[in-house]
């Protein structure tokens, strides 16, 4: 493939670019580029599950983002994860694998987000899923993202649904079936031992076609135009700036943040805010860039009274010992991201559905 002309340009490796990029090769009619910032996700660091923690913080995998002071946590700035690797944010994320509450797709098919209930994406899931337990009418068993259980070796997962039953919560088999609101085990996306990201599951696969070229370390700058049609972008690789022309589309797939930034830089955006940057701009739309929501997670640390949990590890020789077992089988403590039993629930009576979302681990963290 000439890399300076294809049909569709996808801009942006992660889960969403994964997928559009097998989608759009599949019949072998579509010349398909993929653009991705970062680079390659050989490492032990993403690769081993209980490594979660090291690559969020690398630059190399990660953006770096961080909030501006939020006024209502007294200024605090917060951090912000997003992959700079193929895969995304599935290859730096924790592996927990938990669908959106099938109230959620509902509520955006009655604000007027045709075909995005419940009922119309729970077969896209299905497909795209290979359970290790097996599939049934809400998992899936012969799709390309693969989900297990972990193996609940430690007592204090078991316990801790056992203690929300006992404090009046439900105990559930599935927290991905026909019932989310509850304490059980959670999905995660590990396959033998090893993290299964988007890039695993759908674009590896893809990359043995031919009419797909995945490019690395190509930081796309701009989208080009002719008049209003989007027609290609610029990006920049190493120390060239480089063109490529797209014939039938430019796909956006860079997340809520890099999407929008993208935007603005090529001139679509907020009439004001380009022009006070020098932008010039294509199209005045003041909703780019804009109400972007992100979730806070919380610690709640407690003693444990028994010697039960992770902290006997949490040593030099410890993690030696972990990282050489999972290196040569597999398996043991490398081969989870501990998070193996979780919980939801509403905060408040008259809540619709659950609210709040309880991972537990059995150790402490900083």
């Amino acid at each position: 493939m000439s890399l300076r002309e294809a049909d569709f340009v996808i801009v942006g490796a992660g889960s969403a670019g994964c997928v559009l990029a097998d989608r759009l090769s599949a019949d072998g009619s579509n010349r398909v580029a993929v653009l991705e910032a970062g680079g390659s996700d050989r490492s032990i660091f993403i690769e081993m599950p209980t490594a979660l923690s090291i690559p969020m913080g690398m630059a190399k995998y990660s953006w770096g983002y961080h909030t501006e002071p939020e006024p209502f946590l007294d200024g605090r700035v917060m951090d912000l994860l997003r992959g700079r690797v193929i895969g995304g944010g599935s290859s730096v994320n924790g592996m927990v694998y938990i669908r959106g509450n099938p109230q959620d797709y509902d509520g955006w098919e009655e604000m007027g987000a045709q075909g995005w209930g419940y009922r119309q994406v729970i077969p896209y899931f299905r497909r795209a899923e290979t359970r290790a337990e097996g599939g049934d009418d809400y998992l899936g068993g012969d799709g390309p993202l693969h989900t297990s259980y972990g193996p609940m070796k430690n007592p204090l997962y078991s316990i801790f649904v056992k203690a929300a039953e006992q404090a009046g919560y439900a105990a559930i088999d599935d927290v991905n079936g026909y019932r989310q609101e509850g304490f059980g085990r959670m999905d995660r996306t590990i396959h033998k031992g090893k993290r299964w990201s988007a890039a695993s599951a759908y674009l590896k696969p893809a990359l043995k076609r031919t009419n797909l070229e995945l490019v690395t370390g190509a930081h796309v700058t701009r989208i080009l135009f002719e008049g209003r049609r989007a027609v290609g972008v610029e990006y920049r690789r190493g120390n060239e700036i480089v063109t490529i022309h797209a014939r039938r589309a430019v796909v956006l797939a860079g997340g809520p943040i890099n999407s929008p930034q993208l935007l603005k830089l090529s001139g679509i955006g907020p009439a004001e805010e380009l022009r006070e940057e020098g932008i010039s701009v294509l199209a005045d739309r003041p909703g780019v860039g804009e109400n972007l929501q992100d979730h806070l997670e919380f610690y709640f640390q407690q003693a444990c009274i028994k010697p039960v949990t992770l902290y006997s590890w949490m040593n030099p020789l410890g993690k030696l010992l972990i990282s050489a077992r999972w290196f040569f089988f597999k398996d043991g403590l490398g081969a989870t991201n501990h998070f193996e039993s979780c919980g939801f629930i509403c905060l408040r009576d008259g809540v619709p559905y659950a609210d709040i979302q309880y991972h537990f681990l059995p150790a402490a963290i900083a």
